[in-house]
Formats: structure tokens, sequence, C-alpha cells
């Protein structure tokens, strides 16, 4: 049987519904080889991940996802391989974590002038004391039954564009890069096919861009991507000499039609490409 892996995983350290021991448990019974921790912002959950993941024979890498401002859409960086979690990612997550406070604040605000009687200590528990994302938002407007789900609460005031929305600070794309390398990380381009240049041909102009500011790969495999997607950002990654990466963005019961691993059923992420990201990290320079 070949081994296979999922890196690009979310738990309740920002805004997965499962603990990071869940996820490790979940991966051990999905008969997942490895993983990757990449919640938002954060990597505080890496830690009881990685000591639940090796008492299960189960992989632990530690990663990060970080969302950065892009004129067609948001830009997210993923980045892996942070050992003994260095002081400069902490310092720059922290201010990140500051953006994204002072963003839920808004929004609770614009909620409240909606009609709906939200306070913030409601969203920090449907939070479990991580990260707080609109994910705890609309579960506590689904459990108020001011929505009858999740996915109304972002369709009707959540999601972009809508009501309740709040941009939030962001890095620049560059600025992502330099953080995630300045701290020993490996970074990746997350799900491209998300990004407005991509239906628009801009692809290789932007990863040309990016890697001259210092991207080392690409995610390849995910869960939304189609065959011709596949393909062709294969192609791509070996035209940019860019590393290969893959996973579900799963997100638990937040993304219910996600399993992790498998994605919507037929993703598989083989065990090599996490055996040329180690050779990259132990090939970076160290800062």
């Amino acid at each position: 049987m070949p081994d296979y892996i999922d890196l690009h995983i979310h738990t309740t350290a920002s805004d997965g519904s499962l603990t990071p021991s869940a996820v490790a448990g979940l991966a051990r019974q999905r008969g997942l080889k490895a993983i990757a921790i990449t919640d938002h912002d954060t990597i505080a959950g890496c830690p009881e991940a990685q000591t639940a993941g090796s008492g299960l024979g189960v992989e632990v890498i530690c990663g990060v996802e970080i969302s950065a401002d892009w004129p067609h859409g948001t830009l997210h960086m993923l980045g892996y391989f942070f050992d003994s979690f260095p002081h400069s990612l902490d310092q720059g997550l922290l201010e990140l974590q500051d953006n994204r406070a002072k963003r839920n604040q808004e929004m609770i605000v614009k909620l409240q002038n909606l009609g709906f009687q939200i306070s913030g200590e409601e969203i920090a528990r449907a939070s479990g004391g991580g990260q707080i994302g609109r994910p705890h938002f609309a579960k506590v407007m689904v459990e108020k039954k001011y929505v009858k789900s999740m996915e109304e609460a972002f369709d009707r005031y959540l999601g972009k564009g809508k009501p309740a929305y709040i941009e939030k600070d962001r890095l620049n794309p560059e600025q992502a890069i330099r953080m995630i390398a300045k701290s020993g990380g490996i970074p990746v381009l997350a799900h491209p096919t998300t990004l407005g240049e991509y239906d628009s041909g801009g692809i290789p102009a932007l990863l040309a861009r990016l890697k001259e500011e210092g991207l080392r790969g690409i995610e390849v495999y995910y869960y939304s991507h189609n065959e011709p997607d596949t393909n062709r950002l294969l192609s791509l990654a070996q035209r940019f000499d860019l590393l290969v990466t893959g996973g579900t963005d799963f997100h638990g019961a937040n993304l219910g039609d996600i399993q992790l691993g498998t994605g919507k059923g037929n993703l598989k992420v083989p065990y090599r490409l996490l055996e040329d990201l180690k050779h990259a990290a132990a090939d970076r320079p160290r800062t």
C-alpha cells in the first residue's frame, strides 16, 4: 500500500472543529503516514498534535497558513518546518493575531447593529480558546437560530461583501514569504486555483514574481482541484523548479464535506512529496 499524507489541516487552535490530538487520532484511523498542522496565524496547536502523533505512529509537521493581501481575492501562504517555534515567527504571528482580534470586534459590532444579540464572550466560547474566525461567528448564529446553517450565515452575513464582513489588515505576499523564510520555514503558495490570476492566465507571472521573493513550493494537490488543474500546476511546478505539496484544507465539522486525507473522496497525496520538503528543509539557510 502506498503511504499517503495531508499537509493542509486546521484544528481548534484556529477555525477547525477537532483538537490537535483528535486530528492526529483521526489521521491514524484514516491510515495517513504524516500530516501537517497549518492553522491560521498560529502554531499553537503543533506541540499537542506532535505529542499525540508520536504515540500513534503518525508523523506531524508543524506548519502555518497566513493570509496575504492580493487585488483579486486573498492569497494564502503555507509555511512548513518551524523548529523549536522561533521567536521571529512568534512575533510576526502575534501582530497578525492582533489584527484578527480587531477585525472580530468590528464584526461583532456590525452584527449587533443588524439586530443580532451576539457577544464577544459567546464567540470566544465557540472557538474553544483557539484563534477566532468567521466559522465561530457562524456557529453561534446557528446555535441562536438566527440562521439555519453555517452556509447560510456566510451566504447572507459573513461572506466577503456581505453586511457583517470586515476586511482584516494583512501582509502582502512578499512579507508573508519573508516571515516564513526568516523563521526557517518553507513558503508554499496555497490553492492557486482560488486566485483570480488562475483563470486569467496570470499564474506563471505570479509564480515568477513570488519565487524571486523566496517562494519554494506550490500546493498542487487540493480537494477542489480537478485533473486538468493538477496537471497544469504540476507543469508549472516543474517549469519554475518549485516543490509540490498537497492537502485537504480539513476543518472538521466546520467544512463537513471535506474528509481528512481524501478531501471529497478521491484526493491522494503521496509521501514522497514530504520527503522532498524534508530535503529542502535540511538545506535551508539558518538565520
